[in-house]
């Protein structure tokens, strides 16, 4: 019989198709191995509430809450009203909190793993004692400092308060919790300036791996979407396409660098490939060769097909999982230094980084008018490098289980 644990996540772990939920679900499944998992989440998308048998498979017990938007929109408005950042009561609900706490005493769970720092509300008060792990990922609050940075008017001032207030609210989660997570070596130091003496030796590194298995090119993959990718000559972007970094960066790449990219290349396509892209990433389908694909099935022929994949990111914090996804389809991959954050040590002869319009434009042009390119190196360096056994296998001595 196995540990119980309790498993907290801002949205349900599956299925592994944008970057928080690749993370999720790949811990989801190293903890059961480990531990008797009771689950609690959010479903924030309706599509994904045919995905609560898959998670429920690998869970002793289950909760998941539906999330809707709006709603939870204008609760996090309250947030005004009592200084907490936004984030906070958006994620706030009182059925997940009776269900943490029942759970807790019911089952004498005396371990929990919490991600996202939007979830650590749940457990600032525990109904006993329990050792608690948090991981944040990345640091969050400076995301919002980034944004506000960018914005202009009133959207300046919420931005720069929800930078403020997140802030206060991480320091008090890494007091308050026995262990903080953060996906690289460069985020776990920023943090450990932002916190008191006594809480630095609680912050520990938890990165991203890949499953180089499936992101394979040598791994069969089907097109269910109605585009003609192997006579195409194009490059891609992907990512979950209602995430603000990933937004900006491809309307940035599109008004910056596609106009010189079409000129020497007047046959080329631009694919930006990701669920829920808003208005002003579909309007970018009027200018010519730009596909935006919204939601498909598989990703991977989209990389497979492509000479390039690019990530020109210009606010981001943390690892990017488009980077490793397409580096382990042994693909040609050209990034912007801050969408560098956190790797090290990587093959350069396949990896460009770039952050200037004219140095992306010649990359681009360069691959576009050539046969493609297979990165051997940058697959067998991921591979190498980046299996979620060994970066999760960590886990279980903040857990305080062994390794063995």
């Amino acid at each position: 019989m196995k540990e119980p644990l309790l498993y907290l996540c801002h949205r349900i772990p599956f299925p592994p198709n944008k970057g928080d939920k690749i993370t999720t679900c790949n811990v989801l499944k190293f903890l059961s191995r480990h531990f008797d998992v009771y689950l609690g989440c959010f479903i924030d998308d309706q599509f994904d509430q045919r995905y609560v048998d898959d998670v429920k498979k690998l869970c002793k017990e289950t909760l998941f809450i539906p999330l809707n938007p709006s709603i939870a929109k204008v609760k996090g408005l309250r947030a005004f009203l009592t200084g907490d950042p936004i984030t906070v009561p958006y994620y706030s609900h009182q059925k997940m909190q009776n269900w943490v706490n029942q759970v807790i005493t019911t089952h004498g769970i005396e371990k929990a793993f919490v991600y996202s720092g939007c979830m650590a509300q749940y457990l600032l008060n525990p109904p006993t004692s329990i050792h608690k792990v948090i991981h944040f990922a990345d640091i969050d609050s400076d995301k919002w400092r980034q944004y506000a940075h960018q914005a202009t008017g009133i959207m300046r001032y919420v931005y720069q308060r929800e930078h403020t207030t997140l802030e206060h609210f991480e320091i008090n989660v890494a007091d308050n919790f026995d262990i903080s997570c953060f996906i690289s070596e460069t985020e776990a130091d920023q943090f450990k300036t932002m916190v008191d003496k006594q809480t630095k030796p609680k912050i520990q590194i938890l990165e991203n791996g890949l499953d180089c298995a499936y992101f394979s090119p040598e791994q069969p993959s089907v097109l269910s979407e109605p585009y003609a990718l192997d006579s195409q000559n194009y490059i891609v972007f992907t990512g979950a396409m209602d995430y603000r970094p990933n937004i900006d960066a491809v309307l940035w790449f599109v008004e910056n660098v596609w106009p010189s990219v079409l000129a020497a290349q007047p046959e080329s396509y631009f694919y930006i490939v990701g669920s829920a892209p808003p208005k002003s990433v579909l309007n970018l389908a009027q200018e010519k060769g730009v596909v935006v694909t919204g939601r498909v099935e598989d990703i991977r022929p989209y990389m497979q097909h492509a000479k390039g994949a690019i990530a020109p990111m210009r606010m981001a914090r943390g690892i990017q999982n488009k980077i490793l996804e397409a580096m382990a389809m042994a693909k040609p991959v050209l990034s912007s230094t801050i969408g560098m954050e956190g790797l090290e040590n990587y093959p350069t002869q396949y990896l460009s980084v770039e952050d200037s319009p004219e140095e992306i434009t010649a990359w681009i042009i360069e691959k576009l008018e050539n046969p493609a390119l297979t990165a051997t190196e940058s697959r067998q360096w991921l591979e190498a490098n980046f299996s979620w056994e060994a970066k999760l296998t960590p886990l279980l001595s903040y857990l305080g289980e062994s390794h063995e």
